[in-house]
């Protein structure tokens, strides 16, 4: 009985090092690039998947168009666009506008990956402080910002339209 206990252990165990393996294998394939117009349909539609007030379609465009303070980077497996994140250079200060993963491919670390290049990018465009407004009940998304280094410095009241939930204004210096 103890021997099949331990048995079964080392079944999960491999079990959970495969998956795993997997995981990191389906993250090698991902490539990490600046956004572009033939992409902001699928960033539309993912956006639509992602938000309870979703942006419309032409306020990625304007994005990519006409702000220059705008830039996007999108996640892309197997041609298809599976996350992006969006943000505002202004000076030194960057603010994030939108991060989103695909929900088929959320707990695999892409949205770390793709904020991880987001704060790069930042800094290659002269950015050394970022911020983000984050929902409190969004816990996933927190638990990642703080573990990228951003801190809680505030809070915007009945920020959010949809259910007058404040938003957590976080910061993190990016040099």
């Amino acid at each position: 009985m103890a021997g099949e206990k331990q048995r079964n252990k080392v079944e999960m165990s491999q079990t959970r090092k495969a998956e795993e393996g997997k995981k990191m294998a389906e993250l090698a394939d991902v490539e990490f690039r600046f956004m572009t117009l033939d992409d902001v349909d699928a960033v539309s539609e993912l956006e639509q998947l992602s938000f309870t007030t979703p942006w419309p379609r032409d306020a990625f465009v304007n994005e990519l168009t006409i702000n220059q303070h705008a830039r996007y980077v999108v996640a892309v497996s197997q041609g298809k666009v599976i996350a992006y994140g969006g943000m505002w250079v202004i000076f030194d200060e960057v603010h994030v506008t939108n991060v989103a993963v695909h929900p088929a491919f959320r707990g695999q670390k892409i949205g770390e990956q793709l904020m991880r290049q987001m704060m790069a990018t930042a800094v290659l465009f002269g950015g050394e402080r970022m911020t983000l407004e984050v929902r409190p009940s969004n816990t996933v998304a927190r638990n990642l910002y703080q573990k990228l280094g951003f801190v809680e410095n505030g809070r915007r009241k009945k920020y959010y339209s949809d259910n007058d939930e404040d938003a957590l204004i976080m910061w993190v210096n990016l040099r």
